[in-house]
């Protein structure tokens, strides 16, 4: 007996627009503030991470986890769109 396993794409999961990937890195700006405030290393770290999954992390997974890349006329020259 084969055991079928469905293959959720990471893509389908993390959203395309970049709204939420700001969002996600102004909070962390905003925690990581806060933790210093309030002097707390763990709350900094946590901001850090915030901001770390918003602008690298996250992104790079939606990109590694696409089926195939973009095709050649939906790549623009920077300045152009």
């Amino acid at each position: 007996m084969a055991i079928i396993r469905a293959v959720i794409p990471l893509a389908d999961l993390l959203p395309d627009t970049i709204t939420p990937y700001i969002s996600l890195m102004i909070v962390g700006f905003f925690v990581g503030s806060f933790g210093h405030l309030a002097r707390s290393r763990f709350l900094v770290g946590v901001g850090i991470a915030m901001i770390f999954a918003a602008t690298l992390l996250l992104p790079l997974a939606v990109i590694a986890s696409e089926e195939e890349p973009p095709a050649p006329s939906d790549i623009y020259a920077p300045g152009t769109k």
